[in-house]
């Protein structure tokens, strides 16, 4: 950090602590949502309040997961502490067993006074960190099927079709006529709201309120008239439906979670149409969580509690909308790694509104930069580095690298490459190299023509990633 950037950091701490105590936080998170918002320079999606949070804050453009499944993205956000091949490697993670004795974000905004909410997916298991809410946390008890009939034969057709599959759900999609309020993230945003009605009459106790969204994770359900915001024939195919040249075994995934699915089959390449369908569906569901979060913005500005709130919003990771012909997460490539991140500071704040961030940012990032934005000292095992020097200045040159994994791959970008090197009992099996400023889709591996540049980012993912946990190790 420059002695500049420190300066600026110190008079940003000082504007918080100094006017209002300690400011509010809210901290959104979306699953499987990937940048692809308008406010991210996509032109597609409906996301009119996502974009308008992003002009009210800061915007980072290129933000990473740590690892690209659900319980271990959220685990190692949660108590920034890097993944290994023995910690944080499902979606299954629970951080207090992977992270045991640290201090997850949750519990140490409640140890420093603050009223601490769970509401909807935040963790991957509602009582992972349990200890570090003020009240047990919450989720709706509402199906995610709003057609019962449809969906119980759906699941009977899909295992009379494929009786080879491993499990069987109803179709990944559906298109509902009927009330928005069956929703479980429906729910999640009145339950929300009715918290920040509470709050806004106890000016003098800080909260910490989170709101985990389900949508836009499979299925695709969403009320038809989010459906109906986009022309089907019109829904764009991705220009790389195909796999990647000469990437090694391992990085490329059979979509192993869609393939439950009806009408999915369990191995060949899905066709055009259920593939477009399937994008109008994640489109719908977008849209479908972005006026939730509208629902929420609205009433924290209407009980007058935006001025003194710090909003976060982070999408857990990316998500392959076909993309080398895959569809979900799960893999080292950056459709996968990448994901939204807007922090958006208290009205008094020196952030400039609408800034945007081009450096890279980690999610481990998150948790030391709240600490710096509400004056609370940072944990000592915390290993992701506060933002808050370049929300203050975005010319600053940031983080060099991003590191993340996914199974037996270990991955780094940098501002110019994401190398990706894959290992199996220990030996180096495969890697793989893309050049962004020639090929920002990752289409063709460019490793062997590039075997200085491949040694050089061995090296520094080697010396930077996440150290094993000393029991368990694999």
């Amino acid at each position: 950090m420059t002695r500049y950037s420190s300066c600026l950091a110190f008079l940003f701490f000082v504007n918080v602590v100094v006017a209002a105590e300690r400011p509010n936080v809210l901290f959104i998170a979306v699953d499987d949502l990937r940048p692809q918002m308008n406010c991210y320079g996509k032109d597609f999606m409906r996301t009119p309040n996502l974009d308008a949070l992003a002009s009210r804050g800061v915007l980072f453009e290129r933000a990473y997961c740590m690892v690209p499944t659900c319980g271990a993205s959220r685990a190692a956000l949660m108590t920034s502490v890097r993944p290994a091949n023995n910690r944080f490697t499902t979606h299954l993670t629970w951080a207090e067993k992977d992270a045991a004795g640290k201090i997850p974000l949750n519990r140490h905004f409640k140890n420093n006074g603050y009223t601490t909410i769970s509401l909807g997916k935040v963790f991957h298991h509602p009582t992972d960190c349990t200890d570090g809410w003020t009240k047990p946390a919450w989720r709706s008890p509402k199906p995610g099927y709003q057609d019962d009939e449809a969906r119980k034969l759906a699941i009977e057709q899909n295992k009379a079709t494929w009786p080879e599959k491993n499990s069987f759900n109803a179709a990944p999609f559906e298109s509902f006529e009927g009330p928005e309020e069956n929703y479980p993230d429906v729910d999640c945003a009145r339950e929300a709201i009715r918290y920040l009605e509470e709050f806004s009459n106890q000016p003098d106790q800080p909260f910490f309120l989170a709101v985990g969204f389900l949508k836009p994770h499979l299925p695709f359900n969403a009320p038809k008239k989010y459906w109906d915001l986009y022309d089907f024939d019109s829904i764009p195919m991705p220009d790389n439906y195909f796999h990647p040249e000469g990437a090694p075994v391992g990085a490329v995934h059979n979509s192993g979670e869609l393939r439950a699915y009806a009408g999915i089959h369990p191995r060949d390449p899905v066709d055009e149409r259920t593939a477009r369908k399937l994008i109008h569906g994640y489109y719908a569901c977008v849209s479908f969580t972005d006026a939730q979060i509208g629902k929420l913005l609205s009433a924290l500005d209407q009980l007058n509690l935006r001025d003194n709130t710090i909003v976060v919003l982070w999408g857990d990771h990316g998500w392959q909308l076909g993309e080398h012909q895959m569809w979900n997460k799960h893999s080292c490539f950056e459709t996968s790694m990448h994901a939204p991140l807007m922090i958006v500071p208290p009205a008094d704040s020196a952030i400039r509104p609408g800034s945007r961030v081009s450096s890279l940012a980690e999610f481990i990032d998150i948790y030391p930069t709240l600490c710096e934005m509400t004056g609370l000292d940072v944990p000592e095992h915390v290993e992701g580095t506060s933002l808050v020097p370049v929300m203050l200045d975005p010319r600053l040159p940031g983080k060099q690298f991003a590191i993340g994994r996914f199974g037996a791959g270990d991955t780094i970008r940098t501002d110019r490459f994401r190398f990706s090197e894959y290992r199996q009992q220990g030996n180096v099996s495969g890697n793989m190299l893309y050049d962004h400023v020639m090929d920002d889709a990752e289409n063709v591996n460019v490793a062997p023509q590039h075997a200085v540049t491949v040694e050089e980012l061995a090296h520094l993912l080697r010396s930077n990633m996440g150290k094993p946990n000393p029991k368990n190790n694999q």
